[in-house]
């Protein structure tokens, strides 16, 4: 499958695009200072000239490749081709334009925009790809021009509306589990009261552990093997986050029912909908919802890595 081949050219792309994200002042001044890479007067467009040698990576702004370049990134823009691309185009948020006698020798990686070849039969490389996510795309683009508002989202009805939605998704989550598993989501409740930092040292650990194989796999494993380290390690996370989350909505719950409310009035459905909303509306806070998915991730791998332990991790 196209997707199985094209792993390791994905985490690449993403890595390289988290990447950009934190040291994008860096890049921009490097990009700039290669005397074939200009900014348009409008301060929207790279233009690349004869750069055969230079990887190209952009955040916020389209690419025009005039002449000859390396290989593209353009993270919220267009890449545009005009002349020689020898490796990989890719975008997020953008489309990937070719021109009528343009040359794209690698792969070309679109993630919310489209594929558009201006000729019938493109110059390409013989076996190489195309690959297409053409979802969520003015979101990624609006993303790309400015990556800062996905710490501080702007509150709007659409947005308090998929807040109410996923509230209810967590909700209904949180039950089935509490009620197909309640020895299971009590353990972790009373290890998350006891021994919450002995949990959040073993998760963070983790954490860190699975993200270094992750991307160190990507870059460096051959692909199968990096797929299924990336496969596991997602896994994981997943599996992390979901107890995670259950298990700090009731916990959460339990402690507001029994400091708000009399032992007559509490139920485990209550406690359940008090933590699920408190979470919601945690993780919908500018900036502060950074650290709460950060707390749901360390806190949930501690949980699952601890379930099966000696009663010695319950102990203050």
């Amino acid at each position: 499958m196209v997707l199985d081949l094209r792993t390791r050219q994905l985490a690449r792309m993403f890595i390289g695009a988290a990447f950009c994200l934190l040291v994008c002042q860096i890049l921009c001044i490097a990009v700039l200072a290669h005397p074939e890479i200009t900014t348009s007067e409008d301060q929207t467009t790279i233009i690349v000239n004869d750069a055969p040698d230079q990887e190209v990576i952009v955040i916020g702004k389209s690419v025009i490749v005039n002449k000859h370049a390396k290989g593209v990134l353009a993270v919220g823009g267009d890449v545009i081709i005009e002349g020689r691309v020898d490796g990989d185009v890719a975008t997020v948020g953008g489309n990937v334009i070719q021109k009528e006698n343009a040359y794209i020798g690698g792969d070309i990686i679109v993630f919310g925009g489209s594929y558009k070849p201006e000729s019938q039969a493109p110059l390409r490389e013989a076996g190489r790809e195309t690959v297409m996510f053409g979802v969520f795309e003015e979101e990624l683009r609006n993303f790309g021009q400015n990556p800062a508002q996905i710490f501080s989202p702007s509150l709007s009805l659409g947005f308090v509306a998929q807040r109410l939605v996923i509230a209810l998704f967590w909700f209904v989550i949180t039950l089935v589990l509490a009620t197909l598993a309640p020895g299971a989501v009590s353990r972790a409740v009373a290890r998350i009261q006891l021994s919450w930092l002995k949990v959040s040292a073993i998760g963070a650990a983790v954490f860190l552990v699975i993200s270094i194989l992750i991307i160190g796999g990507a870059l460096v494993l051959p692909n199968y093997l990096s797929a299924t380290l990336a496969l596991m390690g997602m896994l994981l996370l997943l599996l992390g986050y979901v107890f995670g989350r259950v298990a700090l909505q009731v916990s959460l719950g339990k402690i507001v029912q029994k400091h708000l409310l009399s032992d007559p009035n509490r139920s485990e459905t209550l406690a359940i909908l008090i933590g699920v909303l408190a979470w919601t509306v945690l993780l919908s806070l500018p900036y502060l919802w950074v650290f709460a998915l950060f707390s749901i991730f360390v806190i949930g791998l501690g949980l699952v890595l601890t379930g099966r332990t000696r009663s010695m991790w319950q102990n203050p």
